[in-house]
């Protein structure tokens, strides 16, 4: 049997980058790349999976690697989900709807923004074949939070992913990029009610997002919805377990990409504690800085279920809509499948801790 050949240098996923970046216009542009401050910890996000290195196994047979699996009982062809980002009409013309039809074109789960251009229910109706999970904030006006997530459910969403990071959004706004213009018309229609003004900023419908969400509300959204509930923006071990105690079917460490609040611990520094913390009792997904197969197959061996990845689609969609979506999905595929037949796993559930090692890494937070 021939051996199973190295792992291949990273995807380029930073040539989509640059495409994007002399197809956007300049302010669009910054707007979509930059993370929060000095971009500290967009920055370490990227940096911190290579703290993680390969230790693979030999002698095991690789004839046959899947990347397939499941994630909340759903089957899917590879554990990477696109993950929500809003406003995907600033990338491409159909937005979200290309969006839709890349994920359900690579059989992988999208995850739809609730700042997104256009409806769940449009979302929905352009790729009903494909698996869809629906991102939302808690609003200070419940009623229209558990509308949305009724009209969700009703659309045929697959689960409810809860934001939590967002807390401090109404203590002070994210500055949108310089001379960042909207395509027109434009609105949100996830969030806003009858009768309000299609063309409400998102700074100002912002400022309804609830600071007084707690891991009770976890329960409450669960009612609301009859779906299950993934929670997004966890860092630390004690609040993922505090979420699955209160229902949580699932836990997404994110730092939201570093667009929060800069300094925050890069997420794949984070992920060991909140798997060991949650111990099985609910998936666990992870975000940030993503950007090629090898990262995928550490996070998996981390104890991920799977990965989300934001940027990398929106630069694919915003250079071919959506053939240039499932073409990072594909090369994300493709390089995975190479780095697990390098570590001597042949699916999925066999990317376990062992397979890496810690280069310098501090003990991670419980």
């Amino acid at each position: 049997m021939t051996a199973a050949p190295p792992p291949s240098l990273p995807v380029d996923l930073d040539g989509f980058e640059r495409s994007a970046a002399t197809s956007l216009d300049p302010a669009t542009y910054r707007y979509l790349a930059n993370g929060s401050g000095a971009n500290v910890t967009r920055d370490a996000n990227r940096s911190a999976w290579d703290r993680w290195m390969l230790h693979p196994h030999v002698l095991r047979d690789v004839s046959h690697v899947s990347t397939a699996t499941t994630v909340l009982g759903a089957p899917v062809d590879l554990p990477v989900l696109v993950a929500p980002t809003a406003m995907q009409r600033m990338a491409w013309i159909d937005g979200e709807l290309a969006m839709a039809r890349a994920g359900a074109a690579a059989r992988t789960v999208l995850v739809t923004s609730m700042a997104a251009s256009y409806s769940v229910e449009d979302v929905a109706a352009a790729a009903p074949e494909g698996t869809r999970w629906a991102q939302m904030y808690l609003l200070r006006d419940a009623g229209r939070t558990r509308r949305l997530a009724e009209r969700a459910r009703e659309a045929g969403y697959a689960a409810i992913v809860l934001t939590v990071d967002g807390a401090a959004v109404p203590y002070g706004r994210r500055r949108l990029a310089d001379g960042l213009q909207l395509p027109r018309p434009f609105s949100f229609p996830n969030m806003l009610l009858p009768g309000e003004p299609v063309d409400t900023p998102l700074t100002d419908l912002v400022d309804d997002f609830d600071p007084g969400v707690t891991a009770a509300d976890v329960e409450r959204l669960a009612e609301w919805s009859g779906l299950p509930v993934v929670v997004k923006g966890v860092l630390r071990g004690d609040d993922a377990a505090r979420a699955v105690d209160h229902g949580a079917a699932g836990i997404v460490v994110s730092n939201h990409g570093g667009r929060t609040h800069d300094g925050c611990v890069a997420t794949a520094i984070a992920l060991p504690g909140v798997v060991d913390a949650v111990a099985g009792r609910a998936e666990v997904y992870v975000d940030g800085g993503i950007r090629a197969g090898i990262d995928v197959a550490r996070a998996l061996a981390l104890g991920a279920r799977a990965v989300l990845v934001g940027r990398p689609t929106l630069w694919g969609l915003a250079v071919d809509g959506t053939p240039g979506v499932v073409a990072v999905l594909t090369a994300l595929r493709e390089e995975l499948v190479r780095v697990m037949a390098f570590c001597g796993a042949s699916a999925p559930d066999a990317l376990t801790r062992d397979l890496v090692d810690a280069a310098g890494n501090p003990e991670p937070p419980a």
